[in-house]
């Protein structure tokens, strides 16, 4: 029997746990700076500050739990235990992250709303560092691995258009916003919460992976892999392009809704992106089978970039049609930069056991959950600040028939200046830098297939004959050095 091909229930058992990764990453990019400044009622330079303080703090803890993920040894595995611990504590930390506290100081608000996310976030860390190191184990297939992330973003899109389209409607359900945004919290923490039991039931670890746990090194863990050029270009073409996506969640809402003056369509125009995304997602898979993961991303993100100068031309006198053109456009872009990049990282612990006999998963995953984290805090940051300077005034917070209800207040020219050249402007820049990272990545299918010839051997006890201890040198020479 092949144990890199997998059954359909295999891969929607692993795919539906991320919803939780995907869908909860848009309801925060979309919706909680938003929920800071205008319902927590917290000053934009403090709301920028509790993503900030809570990456610092991701910076010291994702690596560690990394390494511990590597060196677990249980009858279940090395990941499916924390994927099991995480699930009710999805559920606690969602409700509490969206939970609109109301003390009378504006720095006790700050100190809540720093715990909750500091909670919130070492989670998402537990939960989704060892989600993606089990992608990696499942199938050591290069266009199997391609066909399981096409699942996995598909239940992540869907999730994100949920999550996109339905909080909002959920709080407009209430009279008061407050209710509103707590019974947001209850439903979403289980729907993100519930489907991770599908994983845990599904999944299958290599007990081949399991081998004795050797001596920990610090340096072979975390300063090793930047050394490895395949590793490095993977995880500049991820930040460059996820900063991109993190800047425009952010700003959208405020854009949708102040600029363009269509406040109650945000949901839909963010919808309508994700339901492209997942359109995409057949063509992208076509295409890297056909060609390469790189070839995917490089497509999707010439799509995404071009998409960006349409915004431009789209104003408050704009048919609603063209607003939503422009979605669909950068929906289909996205959709090929996400699914090609969660495609192409598990990959990299092949290139790392080439080098080392030594399998690392969960360290890769710490790295580039740790380091998606500090960019994506540091982009929200900086609107955040960009927000406060150019003078943003928030809603007016009234009291109508025991209700609380926020009045919108009109912005100035310099704010509304500010969401379009942030709008339009940051993800061409970042994505050129995405796409030329891309052009230089260097693991192509035919360079896998070698690798894996290789690794099968060694993992089998098997030595390399001269020519293939050849061939490794050149592998290494051309994935590596």
């Amino acid at each position: 029997m092949d144990t890199n091909k997998l059954t359909w229930q295999q891969k929607i058992g692993y795919g539906v746990g991320d919803i939780f990764g995907g869908g909860s990453g848009v309801v925060v990019s979309f919706y909680y700076l938003i929920f800071l400044t205008d319902v927590v009622r917290i000053s934009p330079a403090l709301a920028g500050t509790v993503i900030l303080i809570s990456k610092v703090y991701d910076s010291i803890t994702d690596p560690l739990e990394g390494a511990l993920s590597d060196r677990t040894r249980t009858p279940l595995g090395r990941r499916k235990p924390y994927l099991l611990f995480g699930i009710p504590f999805i559920f606690l930390s969602f409700f509490a992250l969206f939970f609109p506290v109301s003390f009378a100081s504006e720095w006790a608000r700050f100190a809540y709303v720093i715990a909750a996310y500091l909670f919130f976030s070492t989670i998402v860390s537990i939960v989704m560092l060892n989600y993606n190191a089990l992608q990696a184990e499942i199938t050591l297939d290069y266009h199997e691995r391609t066909s399981l992330s096409s699942l996995r973003i598909f239940f992540s899109t869907v999730a994100s258009i949920v999550a996109a389209l339905v909080p909002y409607e959920i709080v407009k359900a209430f009279p008061d916003v407050r209710q509103g945004y707590i019974a947001m919290g209850l439903f979403f923490g289980a729907f993100f919460a519930l489907p991770l039991i599908a994983t845990v039931a599904t999944a299958s670890e290599r007990k081949e992976f399991q081998k004795p746990i050797e001596k920990f090194d610090w340096r072979e863990s975390f300063f090793d892999p930047f050394l490895m050029r395949t590793f490095v270009y993977a995880l500049l073409m991820y930040l460059f392009a996820f900063v991109a996506v993190d800047a425009v969640s952010s700003i959208v809402v405020y854009y949708v809704k102040y600029y363009l003056q269509r406040g109650n369509e945000a949901n839909y125009v963010t919808g309508t992106m994700l339901v492209f995304q997942v359109i995409s997602l057949p063509f992208y898979v076509m295409l890297s089978k056909r060609t390469s993961k790189r070839t995917g991303f490089l497509a999707g993100a010439f799509i995404w970039a071009s998409a960006m100068l349409l915004s431009f031309v789209i104003g408050p006198g704009s048919p609603s049609m063209a607003m939503y053109f422009f979605a669909a456009i950068v929906g289909l872009g996205t959709g090929g930069v996400i699914m090609m990049m969660y495609a192409i990282f598990p990959d990299i612990p092949d290139v790392h056991e080439l080098k080392t006999n030594q399998r690392r998963e969960a360290i890769y995953s710490s790295l580039v959950t740790l380091f998606r984290k500090l960019s994506s805090a540091v982009a929200i940051f900086a609107v955040s600040i960009a927000i406060g300077a150019s003078g943003y005034i928030r809603p007016v917070e009234q009291v109508v028939n025991g209700a609380t209800q926020l009045i919108d207040q009109p912005q100035t020219d310099t704010f509304l200046m500010v969401l379009r050249l942030i709008l339009a402007l940051l993800p061409i820049a970042l994505l050129a830098g995405s796409i030329f990272f891309a052009w230089r990545y260097p693991l192509t299918p035919e360079r896998h297939s070698r690798m894996n010839r290789l690794l099968a051997c060694s993992r089998s006890g098997i030595s390399l004959s001269p020519e293939q201890q050849q061939e490794k040198a050149v592998l290494m020479n051309e994935l590596i050095r």
